[in-house]
Parts: C-alpha cells; sequence; structure tokens
C-alpha cells in the first residue's frame, strides 16, 4: 500500500470512529483533549462537531494554521508525556491522541506512558480514540466499525 493510501485510510478511520462517537455515544460531562495538535486537522474537525465542550489541545510546540488555534489558555505547549499528566484527574469526556510516527521502536517508547496518561485523564465512561492501541486495564476496546481496517485506529471505554 502507498504511503498516500495508507494516511488516507487512516484519516478516514480517524473521522469515521470520531462522528461514531458524536453520533452515537453518550458521553459524561467534561472536556475534549486533543493529544497532538499537530497541523489541526482534527483539532478543527472536534471543534466543528464539539463545540459546546472546552477543547484543550497538546504539541511539542504550534505547527498548526493560524486560523486553528486554540485560545492561549486551551493549548498546552511542550512534551506532552510532561505535559499531559497535568490533566490526569480532570474527568474529559473524550480525550484522541494521534501521536504514532509509524516508527515501531519509536512508537514502542510512546507507548510505555501513552495508556496510562490517557486512561488517567478521562472520567468514568469517556471515550479515547487513538492511532495506536492503548493497552490498559481501565480501558475497555470498543467493537471496531466496519469502514475500519483491523489494526488501523482504536477507541476504548473508560471502565468505572
Amino acid at each position: 500500500m502507498s504511503r498516500l493510501d495508507s494516511f488516507i485510510n487512516r484519516m478516514s478511520a480517524q473521522r469515521d470512529i470520531l462522528n461514531h462517537v458524536r453520533d452515537g455515544i453518550d458521553l459524561p460531562d467534561g472536556d475534549v483533549l486533543e493529544v497532538g495538535l499537530g497541523n489541526g486537522r482534527t483539532y478543527s474537525h472536534l471543534r466543528e462537531n464539539f463545540a459546546d465542550r472546552r477543547i484543550v489541545a497538546f504539541d511539542r510546540k504550534f505547527a498548526a494554521h493560524k486560523t486553528l488555534a486554540p485560545e492561549p489558555q486551551d493549548f498546552i505547549e511542550g512534551d506532552i508525556r510532561e505535559t499531559g499528566q497535568g490533566f490526569v484527574g480532570t474527568d474529559a469526556a473524550l480525550v484522541h491522541a494521534d501521536i504514532g510516527t509509524g516508527y515501531p521502536d519509536v512508537d514502542a517508547v510512546t507507548l510505555q506512558w501513552l495508556p496510562d496518561m490517557v486512561a488517567g485523564m478521562l472520567a468514568e465512561g469517556g471515550i479515547a480514540v487513538s492511532g495506536l492501541p492503548l493497552a490498559h486495564p481501565k480501558l475497555e476496546e470498543q467493537p471496531r466499525l466496519p469502514s475500519v481496517e483491523e489494526g488501523r485506529y482504536f477507541y476504548y471505554r473508560r471502565r468505572g
């Protein structure tokens, strides 16, 4: 599969799951956390589809298009592994994390801390959507959508 096709599949899976969460899952009260702002495409989608919630974005540095800039208090700059810890226990309704690199050795390091951080950020019943698998005892993997290829994108509900 070409890298272009792989990218399109990942973006389609991401959109389909986020739309499924919007349309078919009753979320608890709480913020939406975007772990990895990147160029802001997903942040734009979250802002449009979860407009009634505060959306907080994290990244090493701001690199999104200026029209997609979160309010200054809603952009947390710095190493996500460190800055995200400040949001553990904040009972977010939804956490979206798309910080995989496609390099198995780099992603293996991220997977040593990301599942625990995401589980800790979520309210009971909250949803985590991720490009990386989040194996954690407090996260229950949800059924794969028919439009999403096996292993392409994941979503979980936070257990009580």
